[in-house]
């Protein structure tokens, strides 16, 4: 079962009239197009791992356990704090654990679906009773700032839950995807292990938004309902759809498809932005803390990243 969530939130905050200062944009092109108003930015002498590590402590507090529960670190991120070691190992140092796995899963934007996924299965094998899953980015730290189609969309921020054996539900099914063959219409195109490998604008985000939007609304839409009726559930039987927080569009979209109403869907984008890994559980812990969603209340978690990759989860919370 979840046993805890917690998040946190750079203190910088960059409005879309703050961006217009530096980008040919407006903040009527963007809400129109996306939603978004305003993003959280990662300071100068913040890492990823920092952002993890505060989300995870406020899990922690609500679970009431401590670092010295804890059996394994997943860390879902795209942007670590170095190429290696992994982030889940900083954030193992700085909680203070002492010698449990820790590992990072890279996933995009499905990276906290698919790290939620796999410390299911550890605690179903009897490997682990107390899981933190954590899905923290900065990925403003590779956006091309003068690109306006993606500079706008993305925002920094971490989010943490506790994943812990129980004999009440909690984790009901996952249900995990990949297409290799789209990797460019949303990427990164260099990486240390790429031949083409080089200090360049080859770092940063590319992505051709109109093709990505329709392969994610079609894909998410089907995994949504391909996770109820695994579950023979239908979607008046959802308390709440917490779906990756991209584009108020894709939202919508998605929304209409599988004929959920609208104040059943837990939005964030619109004051945090694309967080990537970090978007589901930043929602999720979100609508927890306001009281929106209540102990048994069936959640539907969802996401869509670069690669591509997808995935989806039901949770009796």
């Amino acid at each position: 079962k979840v046993s805890g969530t917690g998040s946190y939130l750079p203190e910088k905050i960059l409005t879309n009239n703050d961006l217009t200062r530096f980008v040919d944009t407006s903040d009527e092109w963007i809400v129109e197009r996306t939603g978004i108003t305003q993003r959280h930015q990662i300071a100068d002498n913040q890492s990823t791992s920092d952002l993890a590590v505060e989300a995870s402590k406020k899990a922690l507090e609500v679970a009431g356990l401590s670092a010295a529960d804890i059996d394994l670190i997943i860390v879902a991120t795209t942007t670590a704090d170095h190429t290696f070691p992994s982030v889940a190992t900083q954030v193992h140092y700085k909680l203070g654990c002492t010698r449990i796995p820790a590992f990072d899963i890279q996933a995009v934007c499905a990276g906290f679906l698919y790290a939620l996924s796999t410390a299911d299965n550890f605690i179903k094998s009897g490997q682990a009773k107390n899981v933190l899953v954590i899905g923290a980015e900065a990925f403003t730290r590779i956006l091309d700032w003068e690109d306006r189609t993606t500079c706008v969309l993305f925002g920094d921020g971490a989010g943490a839950l506790l994943l812990s054996a129980s004999e009440q539900p909690g984790v009901l099914s996952t249900h995990l995807h990949a297409e290799g063959q789209h990797k460019e219409l949303l990427w990164v195109p260099d990486g240390p292990g790429a031949n083409s490998f080089q200090k360049s604008e080859g770092q940063f985000v590319k992505m051709k938004g109109n093709d990505v939007f329709k392969i994610a609304v079609t894909e998410l839409s089907n995994s949504v309902k391909t996770t109820l009726a695994h579950n023979n559930m239908t979607a008046e039987e959802l308390d709440w759809l917490i779906p990756h927080q991209a584009n108020m569009r894709i939202l919508a979209a998605i929304a209409r498809k599988i004929k959920l109403p609208a104040e059943k869907v837990v939005i964030t984008v619109d004051k945090h932005a694309n967080t990537s890994s970090a978007s589901v559980p930043l929602a999720f812990d979100l609508a927890i803390r306001d009281g929106r969603i209540k102990r048994g209340d069936n959640c539907l978690l969802e996401a869509f990243g670069g690669g591509f990759v997808w995935g989806s989860a039901l949770l009796k919370y």
